[in-house]
């Protein structure tokens, strides 16, 4: 293993383990420093680790506290190396445009899928939390996205879920998009209820739908 290739290595396990064996802002300056091309560090060394994590929550062996801990150190990476990823040098497979809906300040839950979406090749516009139905029509209209994905942790706001589906409709984007939602108290028929494609009982779940429908289209 050469040395360029131990450090990626290095970056990769810092976020399996959580920020522990090193610092990954430190380690992906050093990467640079070395030579190794920003897509390199990005695709060899963070997605190696965020898949790594993903596959760790998919078998029960991480849960949600570890979940969120590598989020945490990728969220760290992200802002350390993203200055450095030209725009098209990495070619996403499909993008989505998630949000915590209006009225709900919950992000844990939507952070998990972005993590979960951005190791498995997707670009992800992340609207933040208590997103009005107004503003994902608006992100829809600005970057065109394969996926709409909505995440409410109370039952009470719920119905912004609706309420966007609806305004979709009237912008007349809903049918250029797949719309997917999830969290706590989301359940399969209430998904059908206001229209969306489908209802997502875990993040992992989430995520394979998002890869089949755009399989389907690359058919």
């Amino acid at each position: 293993m050469t040395e360029i290739d131990e450090i990626l290595q290095r970056i990769s396990e810092v976020i399996v383990n959580i920020g522990v064996g090193g610092n990954i802002r430190e380690l992906i300056r050093e990467a640079l420093r070395r030579g190794v091309p920003p897509y390199e560090v990005f695709t060899k060394g963070m997605v190696k680790g965020i898949t790594v994590v993903g596959q760790k929550y998919e078998s029960c062996e991480y849960f949600l506290t570890e979940l969120v801990g590598a989020g945490e150190v990728v969220k760290e990476g992200m802002e350390e190396i993203g200055p450095y990823l030209s725009h098209g040098e990495v070619k996403p497979v499909g993008s989505v445009v998630i949000g915590t809906v209006e009225g709900d300040l919950h992000d844990i839950g939507k952070n998990i899928v972005k993590m979960l979406l951005t190791s498995n090749g997707f670009a992800v516009i992340d609207l933040g939390v208590d997103v009005s139905a107004r503003r994902f029509v608006e992100a829809v209209k600005e970057t065109e996205p394969d996926v709409v994905a909505m995440s409410a942790l109370l039952t009470t706001t719920m119905n912004s879920m609706r309420t966007t589906v609806e305004e979709l409709e009237k912008a007349g984007l809903r049918r250029k998009v797949k719309v997917i939602i999830g969290g706590a108290p989301v359940t399969e028929e209430f998904g059908k209820e206001i229209g969306a494609d489908s209802a997502a009982m875990d993040a992992a779940q989430g995520v394979r739908m998002c890869k089949e429908w755009l399989e389907e289209v690359a058919r």
